[in-house]
């Protein structure tokens, strides 16, 4: 009756084993048919979780969809919390943005192209098409800002020189380089150099690249660039005679200083190699000194216009007006 009992007994054993192992193998079933019959869905990103309606994540046709309808294999944990090995930081924005179709993005660039990055990965082609157009808008911002780089090196500034197919305007500031105490009017007029520099810096905006040096041994010089090389150049300083003793003067020649603006912009898009281009500079007329040094074969010559003026009457007597050159 025992024996009888016992093989009762594993026989009830082995069909509740037999029965229990269809059940685990529809539950695979289950998984790989997707979410189709949950109404609800547990997301575990990267350790940030997420609870939300396969309705939500079924609004675009991405990777989410997918996910659901059984098209996309997923990992699912003992908790029922589907795994997606990705960066959790910018997944809520994600949802938001099927939730309601639209949804702030961050200012910040790389903020922004960390959004995109996620919404490509997932698919969301509206959220990608929003972010591509932001970035763009700030692209479009960003080429209207006027920036001046600073030259901290000769090696640096011929690099610059160099590379650039713009027309370059370098304007040398150092007024602590001076051997001599400033006449009274110095000041002002290197304070309207740079006021002078600034405008310019608007006006030509994208045309003309404007750099500044305040490293060179020049106290206020302006320098003009075509094609990589010196085409004109402006020195603003002087030496005068005045109370027994010399003094630096600064001038503010801003008509010259604009005309050789005007004039590098022959070489704007390589327009000054063409026929007439070197011609049209040296036809004009000057009223300043002019010094050019002599070319040699190919070589071209710089302009070199040094504003040399006599000191103002109230600083010396009539007849004691003396310049001293540099």
């Amino acid at each position: 009756m025992s024996a009888e009992a016992s093989v009762g007994s594993h026989a009830a054993d082995s069909a509740q084993s037999a029965n229990s192992q269809p059940a685990f193998h529809n539950s695979d079933e289950l998984r790989n048919r997707g979410l189709l019959g949950s109404k609800y869905v547990k997301l575990n990103v990267g350790g940030s979780l997420h609870y939300t309606t396969v309705q939500t994540l079924s609004k675009e046709d991405s990777l989410l969809r997918s996910i659901c309808n059984g098209g996309t294999e997923v990992s699912i944990d003992s908790e029922g919390w589907v795994i997606l090995d990705r960066c959790g930081r910018h997944f809520g924005l994600v949802l938001n943005f099927l939730r309601d179709g639209s949804v702030p993005l961050p200012e910040d660039h790389k903020e922004l192209d960390e959004v995109l990055k996620e919404a490509q990965y997932y698919r969301v082609q509206g959220l990608a098409q929003l972010c591509i157009s932001a970035m763009q808008k700030q692209k479009d911002v960003f080429e209207t800002v006027c920036r001046i780089p600073m030259i901290t090196s000769a090696k640096e500034e011929q690099k610059i020189m160099a590379s650039c197919k713009k027309p370059v305007v370098k304007l040398q500031n150092n007024r602590g380089n001076n051997k001599y105490s400033y006449t009274s009017n110095s000041d002002d007029n290197l304070l309207k150099n740079i006021e002078l520099f600034d405008k310019l810096v608007l006006r030509f905006n994208g045309r003309v690249l404007f750099v500044k040096d305040v490293l060179g041994d020049e106290i206020c010089c302006w320098s003009f660039y075509g094609e990589g090389r010196k085409i004109a150049e402006v020195c603003c300083t002087s030496i005068v005679y005045a109370t027994e003793k010399k003094q630096t003067k600064v001038e503010f020649p801003e008509a010259r200083i604009f005309e050789e603006t005007l004039n590098i912009l022959i070489y704007e898009n390589g327009r000054g190699s063409g026929p007439g281009g070197l011609h049209l500079l040296d036809a004009r007329g000057s009223g300043a000194s002019l010094d050019e040094e002599g070319a040699t074969g190919g070589e071209r010559r710089v302009r070199r216009i040094h504003v040399r003026r006599h000191i103002m009457h109230d600083e010396r007597g009539p007849g004691q007006q003396t310049v001293y050159k540099d």
